[in-house]
Order: C-alpha cells, then sequence, then structure tokens
C-alpha cells in the first residue's frame, strides 16, 4: 500500500495545475491533503469525485479559504472522524481521521504558530492535546504537515533559523515528545542524510537552490515497523510550495 502527505496550498491552485493528473499516475492509494483552503461547496466535481477514490473533506468552520485538510482513498474506511476534541483546533478544519479495518489513519495540518510566534502557544497546546490522544496506539498511521523541523538535519540552514517559527526549541521538543509516544518518523528510518525537504519559500529561488525545510511527515505506530517497505520524497512535484512526502507499507486492506 502507498501513502502520501500533500500540502497543496490551495486545491483549486492545485487542480489548475495538474493536481488530477498527478494523483492518477501517482499509484498512490491513500493521500492526506493539507491547506486545500476550500469548502467542499467551492470544489469542482473533478476534484471532489476523482475516478477511483472518495474524498473526505473538512474546511475551516470560522475562517474561509483557510487551512482545511482532505483524504483521498482507494479503500473505504467503517469510521470517519473531523475533531480531535480540541475546540479551537476544530474549528479550523485540521484533522480527517479515517477507520480502516487493519489501521487508522489520521491526516493533520498542525497550526504553523505566526512569523512573529503570536499563535505559539496554541500550536503547543495542539501538540500536547494530540500525543495525549494517541500515545502508545497500535495500527496507527499520522500523517500531514507539521510545521516544525525536527533536527538540524531537516532544514538547509539550522544556524540562521534557531530561533525561528517552527525550528525553537520547544517546538522541536514536541517531535521528541510524539516520536517517545511510540511512533516512527518513516522517512528516517530508511534516510539518514540531509538535504531532503519538504518546503521551500516561493522567495529567493529557494526550492531551485534546495534551501526548504522538512516539515511534512508520515509517523507509523512502532508495531507497524516491520511492514514498512519505502519512505519518500517526492520533489519533482511542483504543484504546491511543499512536495508529497510518503511511505510504502505491507497492509492489506
Amino acid at each position: 500500500m502507498k501513502i502520501a502527505s500533500f500540502n497543496v496550498n490551495g486545491l483549486r491552485a492545485a487542480e489548475r495545475k495538474g493536481f488530477l493528473d498527478w494523483l492518477k499516475g501517482s499509484k498512490i492509494d491513500i493521500v492526506g491533503i493539507q491547506e486545500t483552503k476550500a469548502d467542499k461547496e467551492q470544489l469542482s466535481e473533478d476534484i471532489l469525485n476523482i475516478d477511483g477514490y472518495t474524498g473526505y473533506f473538512n474546511s475551516s468552520k470560522e475562517k474561509k479559504g483557510y487551512s482545511g485538510t482532505a483524504v483521498y482513498t482507494k479503500f473505504e474506511p467503517k469510521k470517519e472522524e473531523y475533531d480531535l476534541g480540541l475546540n479551537r483546533f476544530d474549528q479550523e478544519g485540521r484533522m480527517v481521521k479515517l477507520t480502516f479495518d487493519n489501521f487508522t489513519l489520521i491526516n493533520l495540518y498542525m497550526p504553523q504558530g505566526g512569523r512573529q510566534k503570536e499563535r505559539l502557544d496554541f500550536k503547543l497546546q495542539s501538540y500536547d492535546f494530540l500525543i495525549d490522544c494517541i500515545k502508545n496506539k497500535r495500527d496507527l498511521i499520522i500523517l500531514g504537515d507539521f510545521n516544525i523541523a525536527h533536527k538540524e538535519i531537516d532544514l538547509a540552514r539550522p544556524k540562521e533559523n534557531k530561533d525561528s517559527i517552527c525550528f525553537t526549541p520547544e517546538e522541536r521538543a514536541k517531535i521528541d515528545h510524539l516520536l517517545d509516544s511510540g511512533f516512527i518518523d518513516t522517512f528516517r528510518k530508511f534516510e539518514k542524510e540531509g538535504g531532503y525537504y519538504t518546503w521551500w519559500s516561493y522567495m529567493f529561488s529557494a526550492r531551485k537552490r534546495n534551501v526548504g525545510w522538512r516539515v511534512d511527515y508520515v509517523f507509523v505506530s512502532k508495531n507497524l515497523r516491520k511492514k514498512l517497505k519505502k519512505a519518500f520524497i517526492l520533489n519533482d512535484v511542483f504543484l504546491s510550495d511543499h512536495c508529497p512526502a510518503g511511505i510504502e507499507i505491507e497492509i492489506i486492506q
């Protein structure tokens, strides 16, 4: 099974850039989407009903054109959920959770924290709440835009960004806590070197120069470790300022 995460920075914009053709040719079975920036009613029939997939959508309740998550899946879940249980988080449409026969998938768009760190407290609170909900769970795949570069190896310029949002010690400690709660960073299971990123600024030709950050992850519960076959970053997909990241895992559904 091939599972991926992709912050599309606007699903309607991604559709115009070729998202449908990319997904149909990707051989991805389940893809979690972040930053849809649209209510379901604003999306085209083509993007709502992609041949071979069923879509599950969650949008911001208060601020239109902001945040939003979705999952496209070739498999029918037994249960779908859209609330983590933290009101402010849930109002922003930041989660789609699908329970299948042999595993549960949680697609997340974690808060960024604000350029001036004005939402950092909310971001840290969201992490604490999430980790309390998922710690030591089995058969769980958690993917999305986590808006944190975990280690110095996960961004091109760690020294220049040591106090920047998405790389503060407080934020990085939340990824430590998540891993200590029974989860694996799947990409780092297979790749120990640097230079692999999932987000690049649109400014200063950052992507061309590969001056990026790895902020998009797929985490799995430790009991799934032996089922992991591969982890990947598709940095040749240019539909967004992010690129897809994912795994191949041996799960029969």
